[in-house]
């Protein structure tokens, strides 16, 4: 199965600071870095470096054909990838001594896409073929109603959770991979269990995974309830690490993989990459991945 994933790129401005800024406050980075970065594009990174076929779509500006570079040498196919005047997405990011993270976007590139552009995309895939959506680029609710006409399953992380999402019709969602915050957003409930009772209640249809930190992620979905736990490791910087989630779980699936491997390598690499610097650069292979499961 082949993922199409139309999704952001961004070029991540990465402070490190003793404590996430406060309002009327001004600090002073110990560092600052600059990655590629974006929730799209560190999801085809780690959808390439976990062994599956990732298809990227989306919007570059003349800033960032380090970003395209980047997704061909892990093995992610670009033929999708359209450059267009203006500059790229851009991620204005803090992370502090304890790994966590606050994150300012500029849409950039990834605002500009066209119903033209998004329709010339999706005829080149169907229904044997899986699409990937986040919340970071336009035309999300059209991609969903397009994708759906012509069968492609669509997976969705639905972040960041704002009023785009809820514009969707989200019953034609096969596969939603969120956190707390974004199910609770969805459905009103607070609770793990109770969130993924209502997303069955609206959405029966879908198969849900709700990923909970340090307490590990659940999937619900085909009969099945699946508890994962996290893996204990000491962050260094926890941004990209639902992404390098997402990728694995996807590819996992895409090769056929029982959903409890699936969970399984999905924890283990998102666990690799909060103890490295960066998104995309933090992404493990999955012979990382392997290894680290054979030694926990």
């Amino acid at each position: 199965m082949a993922i199409l994933n139309f999704g952001s790129l961004n070029i991540d401005c990465v402070c490190a600071v003793e404590h996430i800024v406060q309002p009327g406050q001004t600090i002073d980075s110990t560092s600052f870095t600059r990655f590629p970065g974006g929730k799209g594009m560190n999801q085809s990174l780690a959808l390439a470096r976990a062994g599956g076929t990732v298809y990227h779509a989306g919007m570059i500006g003349s800033d960032g054909e380090f970003l395209r570079a980047l997704l061909l040498e892990s093995g992610a196919d670009c033929t999708w990838l359209k450059t267009v005047p203006g500059s790229s997405g851009t991620a204005f990011i803090q992370v502090d001594q304890k790994g966590q993270n606050s994150i300012v976007l500029v849409g950039g590139a990834n605002r500009v896409n066209t119903p033209e552009y998004c329709d010339q995309v999706l005829s080149g895939f169907g229904d044997q073929d899986m699409l990937l959506l986040q919340n970071e680029i336009n035309q999300l609710p059209y991609l969903v109603d397009r994708a759906y006409e012509k069968g492609i399953p669509i997976a969705l992380n639905p972040s960041p959770m704002n009023e785009a999402v809820l514009a969707c019709d989200l019953s034609k969602i096969f596969l939603f991979i969120m956190n707390e915050d974004e199910g609770c957003r969805i459905t009103g409930e607070t609770q793990p269990e109770r969130i993924l009772e209502k997303m069955h209640t609206l959405y029966p249809q879908a198969q849900v995974v709700l990923t909970l930190g340090s307490q590990g992620s659940l999937y619900s979905g085909n009969g099945q309830r699946i508890h994962q736990k996290a893996y204990p490791v000491t962050a260094v910087d926890t941004t990209g690490a639902g992404d390098t989630f997402t990728g694995y779980l996807l590819a996992g699936m895409a090769r056929g993989d029982s959903m409890e491997q699936c969970m399984k390598e999905a924890a283990m690499a998102s666990a690799i990459a909060v103890t490295r610097q960066g998104a995309a650069s933090s992404i493990p292979t999955r012979a990382e991945v392997l290894a680290a499961l054979q030694e926990a």
